[in-house]
């Protein structure tokens, strides 16, 4: 197990720091660096890269937008085996709805438990 810790944590620095660079390095605004790691997510998903990163990794390769990334595409690709070309449409977010709801109610109760700093 603590191996296991151990290859999240450096997979997941990785990529983060990736992200760091990024933002030191380039004139890239926040947004645009967050949109690319989902995007390369998806790319790299679909070419049979990133799975075996998320077989080695865990949750240093899955929680990280990149991981998200491949949730969606994986979802996608699982919705057009099973239902045909209508999957394109429905299977990234029928994987990622727990995800979804689960950041809408943690905002949510955030939202009504605390108090807005002016």
């Amino acid at each position: 197990m603590f191996f296991d810790l151990v290859k999240a944590f450096f997979i997941g620095g990785i990529i983060c720091a990736v992200g760091q660079l990024f933002i030191d390095f380039t004139r890239l605004t926040p947004a645009r660096i967050l949109t690319g790691f989902v995007v390369a997510g998806v790319i790299l998903s679909a070419v049979g890269l990133y799975q075996p990163i998320v077989d080695f990794a865990g949750a240093g390769a899955t929680v990280p937008l990149t991981g998200f990334g491949h949730l969606l595409a994986e979802g996608v690709r699982k919705a057009v085996s099973r239902d045909g070309f209508i999957g394109v449409f429905t299977g990234g977010l029928t994987a990622s709805a727990g995800g979804i709801t689960a950041a809408l109610i943690s905002g949510l109760a955030a939202a009504l438990l605390f108090r807005q700093k002016r």
